[in-house]
């Protein structure tokens, strides 16, 4: 890390953040302590929730070291709530916190014993500052609840970390405070990591083009090229080509050449650089500001592209632990543990025989182009929504960026990423855009986690593999097949392979995986033939339901003694269908919920065609007795046909 950023464990071993000699001040400029109930039940849930093996990044602190002591600039309520938590907790700490000119302030924290036992004799309540008082009070509500283990919470608040950052000698502090002010935000992970990175490269032309990239990376909105904003389209076209649509090289110097003339006064050394947001979009329609919906929009946030960009640089330089049996990237892809993630690269990596810590700056200009080219590789290639013709919800897409016009005038537009060879029908190319869309669309609904978002890292893996081997002339084939593979793998894995003697009754347990990839076969069987599911589109459908009840409703029909679970009577379904449905019969849910149904998953419109009269049967009998095993039976095979099992 800088020089300037160090990592402050709340308690130590033997100390905490306050067993210090360097006094903490709270300017003058600062507002009184605010914290109320919301922010400060919100504290101790968030350590409650830490892990006992894991450190937790709870905030940032922005300080500016004056006259050997820190003026706090930025953090001072989580501050103070951590000094008061403490106490309450009757864990001893140094009086280095004060505030300026604040003498009711100074007073209650000198006498915040007293005030916790509420000894009111001992104390002069017209000087007890009432904000700190409240605080106190609902602090010590929460610390005494019945359900409350202090030492584990100790143990855990030992694990919980806030990163001290100070700000460079003559950094203009009223400007500084201006925009955090403005902001009311504290400085996220990636905010440190990126002045982290930052503080690696010497020269000031270096940092300022990293500054660029990371901005234009950092805005997930729309597409990374409308993001590089200059005089006649120069910088856009320098990296992207004249049309706008060429994978930006691997040559910094190109980069810095790129730039050149458009320079700001970005150095990196300034706070001011790393919180100033004010970046502008630029979408088909012109300039929009962060109050209007965008056109596309990313199905991740910008912490954890940088994880799965991190992975994928990982991957192409082949950097391995130094120690052998360590891993060097983590396989949950945790926001929470972003400056981790990179400490270890850079601190414990080896890209074949040399050390990334005697390399920083290489690593810093190489991480700063691979975050650029998988960017650009993710607009193209990963689906995200889009919000066109006036839709409320959005629809999944996969396109890419091409321009109209002549030089000034070059204006974008946007149609469906190419996953053809040339010399193709553009109806070829629109079957298989659909089939990517499909299956992707189908890993997404299944992992609603962007922390298990494994199959964004594979497909980016892939795509930049051997400089890209896989993308000639701006075609790419059998894309979706690497996307189909990794669903592939994940219904052996935790469905096949699980489901031992053919018994596939794993009941609300049963992977949603496995009920999405059916559905994109039947989809994909379908969509050449009688087209009867060509309306079909993957939502968020996340319960598991079971089409003759587990337990119906008292009196009307039996419960089954035996088969309920199977994945023949399963489903997945929206929540809020899910407590529609309730305990209803099968052809009770059909007749009563024929639009819900109709726009519901393909395995779930198929049970309701199932589900008629038979004879003098009724329906949830005929289900009962013959439909389900023969649909599972049916499903079951598309599934093994696919998956390639006898």
């Amino acid at each position: 890390m800088s020089n300037l950023v160090t990592e402050l464990h709340i308690i130590g071993e033997d100390n905490n953040i306050f067993d210090t000699d360097m006094e903490y001040i709270i300017p003058l400029y600062q507002r009184a302590y605010a914290w109320e109930d919301k922010q400060l039940v919100q504290l101790i849930e968030d350590i409650s929730d830490v892990a006992e093996d894991d450190n937790y990044y709870i905030g940032s602190l922005i300080v500016s070291q004056q006259s050997g002591r820190y003026e706090v600039v930025d953090g001072q309520q989580r501050l103070t709530s951590l000094y008061l938590l403490l106490s309450c907790l009757g864990i001893k700490v140094k009086p280095t916190l004060t505030f300026a000119c604040r003498d009711k302030s100074n007073y209650t924290l000198r006498n915040i014993e007293e005030l916790i036992l509420e000894n009111r004799s001992k104390l002069d309540m017209d000087r007890i500052e009432s904000g700190i008082q409240r605080g106190i009070r609902i602090l010590s509500h929460e610390l005494e609840k019945s359900d409350f283990d202090r030492d584990s919470f100790v143990k855990k608040l030992g694990k919980v970390i806030v990163y001290r950052i100070e700000v460079p000698e003559n950094t203009d502090l009223n400007r500084y405070f201006e925009i955090m002010n403005t902001r009311g935000e504290q400085l996220e992970q990636h905010d440190i990591l990126k002045a982290t990175l930052m503080s690696y490269l010497r020269d000031d032309a270096d940092r300022c083009l990293f500054d660029k990239i990371w901005g234009a990376c950092s805005d997930m909105t729309g597409y990374v090229q409308m993001h590089f904003i200059s005089k006649n389209n120069a910088v856009r076209e320098a990296i992207f080509g004249s049309e706008w649509n060429e994978l930006p090289p691997k040559n910094w110097q190109k980069y810095k050449k790129a730039i050149q003339g458009t320079a700001q006064e970005t150095t990196g050394q300034s706070i001011r650089d790393l919180i100033d947001r004010n970046f502008q979009v630029e979408d088909d329609e012109g300039y929009v500001d962060g109050d209007i919906r965008v056109r596309f929009e990313s199905i991740i946030e910008f912490p954890y592209f940088l994880l799965h960009t991190l992975k994928v640089y990982v991957n192409l330089y082949g950097v391995v632990h130094e120690k052998k049996d360590s891993k060097i990237v983590d396989d949950l892809l945790d926001d929470k543990k972003l400056l981790d993630a990179f400490y270890r690269v850079v601190f414990y990596g080896l890209s074949g025989s040399e050390k990334i810590n005697a390399k920083k700056e290489e690593f810093a200009r190489n991480f700063i182009v691979c975050l650029l080219r998988t960017r650009y590789l993710f607009d193209k290639y990963i689906v995200k929504r889009e919000y066109a013709n006036d839709s409320a919800d959005g629809e999944w897409s996969l396109k890419s960026l091409y321009i109209s016009g002549q030089q000034s005038n070059k204006k974008p537009y946007y149609r469906n990423s190419k996953f053809t060879r040339s010399g193709e029908w553009a109806s070829t190319n629109d079957r298989r855009t659909k089939a990517n869309i499909m299956i992707q669309s189908a890993l997404r609904v299944s992992y609603t986690s962007p922390k298990v978002m494994h199959w964004i890292t594979r497909l980016l893996v892939w795509l930049l593999e051997s400089e890209c081997k896989h993308i000639k002339n701006d075609d790419i084939t059998g894309f979706d097949e690497v996307a189909e593979n990794i669903a592939i793998e994940a219904v052996k894995e935790n469905f096949f392979d699980l489901c031992e003697n053919g018994v596939y009754a794993m009941g609300v347990n049963t992977p949603h995986i496995v009920f999405n990839y059916l559905d994109y076969l039947l989809w994909y069987y379908d969509r050449n033939d009688k087209k009867k599911y060509s309306d079909f589109l993957f939502e968020f459908r996340n319960s598991v339901e079971h089409w003759y009840p587990q337990n119906p409703s008292e009196g009307t029909f039996e419960s089954w003694k035996d088969g309920v679970d199977q994945f023949g009577n399963l489903c997945i379904i929206q929540r809020n269908v899910n407590s529609k449905f309730s305990n209803m019969s099968p052809e009770a849910k059909k007749s009563t919920f024929k639009d819900m149904i109709a726009k519901g998953s393909i395995k779930l419109r198929i049970m309701s065609e199932l589900t008629e009269k038979h004879g003098d049967k009724v329906a949830s009998l005929y289900w009962n007795e013959t439909a389900y095993k023969t649909h599972e039976e049916e499903m079951i095979q598309y599934l093994k046909e696919a998956c390639d099992i006898e």
